[in-house]
């Protein structure tokens, strides 16, 4: 795979065609995240969640706006692969092979089993063979944590999408992933598994095509994403233009402090305003 460098992350070079193609549980399988400007935000400042995000196996762009940005850097990704694009290529693709069966953990109460009956719907066999929607706070409830293991176990599956959002999603996988030994799969999907019940409205193909679908979700949820996607913007043009000039520095290398850098002291300040 080749890969590209993106502020402090490489990006996976890959189709959505290849990276599916290399998820069966016959090849291997792996943990998928992927990466947006908001990720891509808090990786200047949570070294736990940069840490985790060098272990993933595939780190593919969710992100229309990084898309153009890897162009303008000179490193053209191939093809955008949201997390939203990635859940449903995925159960299409492997519809039919009854190696592969989801557990779909995320959503608010009643979601998942929506995306569950859906999806076994489109496919035509009982593909997702589970489903839940975690408490609030579940990820600092090791009891909790427990009894969702036990869950994914009883439920034979191979592949465990996880829409919790950034950085939970990615961290309660990294945390516990080793305990569920027969899934080979892990995908980090975020907002997916609403979309595919039907409770949260994804925004029209064209405006995710042409770099949109930020601003329709933030009307659509105005009051809970203005700061992700408003306050972020000029510190993130801020970073990639330090890029761009080669003046960019991971603020995780050796030597460096958190926040020692320019670029990410300019983003902290500007995430601190509220």
């Amino acid at each position: 795979m080749t890969v590209i460098q993106l502020l402090n992350i490489t990006l996976h070079n890959l189709t959505q065609t290849d990276l599916l193609h290399r998820l069966h549980p016959y090849r291997g399988g792996g943990v998928v995240v992927t990466p947006n400007v908001d990720h891509l935000i808090k990786l200047q400042s949570d070294e736990e969640f940069y840490r985790l995000y060098q272990a993933a196996d595939y780190r593919v762009c969710d992100s229309q706006i990084l898309f153009y940005f890897s162009r303008i850097l000179g490193t053209p990704i191939r093809e955008k692969i949201t997390g939203s694009d990635l859940l449903p290529a995925f159960y299409r693709h492997y519809g039919q092979d009854p190696e592969v069966r989801l557990f779909l953990l995320g959503g608010l109460p009643g979601t998942p089993e929506q995306a569950q009956a859906k999806i076994n719907a489109k496919v035509g066999r009982a593909m997702v063979v589970g489903a839940y929607s975690p408490p609030f706070g579940f990820e600092k409830d090791p009891a909790e944590c427990r009894a969702i293991l036990e869950r994914i176990r009883q439920s034979g599956a191979t592949v465990v999408a996880v829409g919790l959002g950034a950085p939970k999603q990615e961290k309660w996988i990294f945390r516990y992933k080793d305990l569920l030994p027969q899934v080979s799969t892990f995908l980090a999907v975020g907002a997916a598994i609403g979309f595919e019940a039907g409770t949260v409205e994804r925004a029209p193909r064209w405006m995710s095509d042409v770099g949109l679908e930020w601003f329709y979700r933030l009307l659509s949820e105005p009051q809970r994403l203005w700061r992700r996607y408003v306050l972020q913007a000029l510190p993130f043009l801020g970073l990639i233009l330090a890029q761009r000039c080669r003046l960019y520095r991971n603020p995780f290398t050796a030597g460096a402090q958190p926040a020692s850098t320019p670029q990410t002291k300019l983003v902290l300040r500007a995430l601190k305003i509220l």
